[in-house]
């Protein structure tokens, strides 16, 4: 009877409860299936790393436009803390509103208008000329005419001004002003110089997206057009333009959303002339220590490049109305030129003289000379790449291949640069895993998304956003201001957005089947991730680290505001000697930068057997 006495509770089957023993051992079974098949906890991690590290930046910087910060309290009346509309009152309707916000936006607005015909003028006619013409040297120019692409965007702003500067702004004079050829400030300085030289840099983009297009498009479209008697101007107003608006709006909005966040160009042209666009408007409130107005206009460029991502999204959906290759019947045919192959093989290589040659060769020639222009043999010096001494240069008082600047900056690039691919690479290819093994869970879905932001936000609002989060320390993460840590975790998270298409591309590719065998073999998750998807996957992974890599050693834009004197990168030292007004050692360290960043496109190319002018001169 004393058995009968116990507690329900205490009974085998009493409810309220599982046996000890069951729960434990239940406990166990999903413990051993999360070590198998850690897909789900892996993304719920990623997605918890990436909301703070690319949702809370953006946070932060909101959150710093509606509090009072420390300094401010003066002007707008609150203590600091409080909530306000200050900032955003001064940024919009105070009278210095049109310096700070409307001038600036106009600007914006109008070089994006110029720079977007420029790149759509030379794109998309070298476009039409490698993928629909018998243009000679048709494999050669398909690789010269997307190199404007790989060299930094002020390489071209610089080379300008070795060009076209005039006395109006000090230091030294351009070319054609040693010549005695004066250029007045509005060719050499401003927006007429903007729109070219981002053109120029930019044109490369569109020729790649509409020579893609171009092939896609079935030719034998436009030839029973022509059959039925269209003249060749209204096949390409009523089938070839139609069929190609996708590809149009798409660059469109693209190069739009790039000039938002771009800062080198319109940094070193607008400042002689106070030439400010949103970019260089924001810089101009970090360096005055404008917390809140910084963060207002990061803010708009955030919500600007946002809209421009989310309509170029709804673009192309839209543009599944225009597919047109639908199998075998699909014609890819050029068009003989004639008489006018030359001709036009001519023009091409004025473009790629113009793009290339020319910039290199005016920032290379004002190296090695004292005076631009001037080509007597007295003239001619090396003392800027390797003097021990420059006199009147205290800030950098010897050659660029001299001292410690150089090396020390080359060194920072490098292992913060790499650290960064390597860690984009790495997160990336985990984000495809977990994307395409989670299938369309809200977990992929939401992974998929997040890691797809910071390619929305412009780089140098990212940059605002960052400086905003890590500038103070905020609970147990310490103040970051300064570090390579912080330089390292910005750079891998702006360039995410490649490495993780990267990696979800190539996981699409991979069935389960590798890696359900090493699984019946009794491998763990990690050693199946190292022996059979790493290797596997080899080629997507150098992919996801080499691209980050190039991009980084030109990026500019996203470290201006985070390098201190101790995490000095290439091209922050580029822009500190044009600050200087040391134009020669600017020039010699941009083109340091080229040619290492074309070095490192080339090996890329040649180690992942990949080009970027693939089917373009084929």
């Amino acid at each position: 009877m004393a058995a009968a006495t116990r507690s329900p509770a205490a009974l085998p089957d009493a409810p309220g409860g599982d046996p000890p023993r069951p729960r434990l051992n239940r406990l166990r079974y999903r413990l051993s299936v999360l070590r198998h098949e850690p897909t789900v906890p892996l993304g719920i991690l990623l997605i918890a790393v990436l909301l703070y590290l690319v949702v809370a930046p953006l946070v932060a910087v909101l959150s710093d436009s509606s509090q009072v910060q420390v300094g401010d309290e003066g002007r707008s009346g609150q203590s600091s803390g409080a909530l306000t509309g200050y900032y955003f009152w001064r940024v919009f309707r105070s009278p210095v509103a049109e310096l700070l916000f409307w001038k600036p936006l106009l600007h914006t607005v109008v070089v994006s208008v110029g720079v977007t015909v420029v790149a759509v003028a030379l794109g998309g006619s070298t476009a039409w000329l490698l993928t629909r013409t018998d243009v000679a040297g048709r494999k050669w120019l398909s690789t010269a005419l997307v190199v404007p692409y790989m060299l930094p965007s002020w390489t071209f702003a610089l080379a300008w001004l070795a060009l076209f500067k005039n006395s109006s702004s000090g230091g030294q004079i351009g070319i054609l002003e040693a010549w005695g050829v004066h250029t007045p400030d509005w060719l050499a300085y401003g927006q007429v110089p903007i729109i070219i030289c981002l053109g120029l840099h930019y044109y490369p983009f569109v020729l790649l997206l509409f020579g893609n297009a171009l092939r896609r498009i079935d030719s034998q479209l436009e030839d029973s057009a022509r059959i039925l008697g269209a003249s060749r101007g209204t096949v390409a107003r009523r089938i070839t333009l139609p069929l190609m608006l996708p590809s149009l709006s798409s660059s469109v909005l693209l190069v739009f959303g790039r000039i938002l966040g771009t800062f080198g160009t319109p940094y070193i042209l607008g400042l002689p002339v106070n030439y400010d666009l949103l970019s260089t408007s924001l810089f101009r409130s970090v360096n005055s220590q404008q917390r809140g107005v910084t963060a207002v206009l990061a803010g708009v460029i955030v919500v600007v490049g946002i809209l421009a991502i989310i309509v170029d999204t709804r673009l192309a959906k839209e543009a599944k109305r225009f597919v047109t290759v639908g199998g075998k019947g699909a014609m890819d045919r050029v068009n003989p030129l004639g008489r006018w192959r030359r001709p036009a093989f001519c023009a091409a290589l004025a473009v790629f003289a113009v793009g290339v040659v020319i910039p290199v060769a005016s920032l290379a020639l004002t190296t090695v000379t004292k005076t631009p222009g001037v080509f007597h043999k007295d003239n001619f010096t090396l003392r800027y790449w390797i003097a021990d001494h420059l006199s009147g240069a205290p800030g950098f008082p010897h050659g660029v291949l001299r001292g410690g600047q150089l090396y020390e900056a080359a060194w920072n690039s490098l292992r913060i640069v790499g650290l960064a691919a390597l860690v984009c690479g790495v997160v990336g290819l985990l984000i495809g895993y977990v994307v395409v093994r989670a299938g369309g869970s809200r977990v992929g879905t939401l992974l998929r998304q997040i890691s797809f932001l910071p390619y929305m936000v412009p780089g140098i609002a990212f940059a605002a956003a960052f400086l905003s989060l890590f500038a103070v320390r905020r609970g147990p993460v310490p103040a970051l201001y300064g570090s390579i840590s912080l330089l390292v975790i910005v750079l891998a998270v702006t360039h995410l957005p490649y490495a993780s298409r990267s990696g979800i591309s190539a996981m699409t590719q991979l069935g389960r089947e590798p890696e359900e065998a090493a699984q019946v073999s009794g491998a763990g998750w990690f050693t199946r991730l190292r022996k059979v998807i790493i290797p596997i996957q080899r080629g997507a992974l150098v992919t996801g680290v080499i691209l980050p890599f190039i991009s980084g050693l030109k990026e500019l834009s996203i470290v201006i505001m985070l390098t201190t004197s101790g995490t000095e990168l290439l091209t922050t030292l580029s822009i500190n000697l044009v600050d200087y007004a040391y134009d020669q050692m600017a020039n010699a360290v941009v083109l340091v930068i080229a040619l290492v960043s074309f070095l490192a496109t080339y090996l890329t190319q040649r180690l992942t057997k990949t080009n970027l002018s693939s089917g373009l001169g084929g």
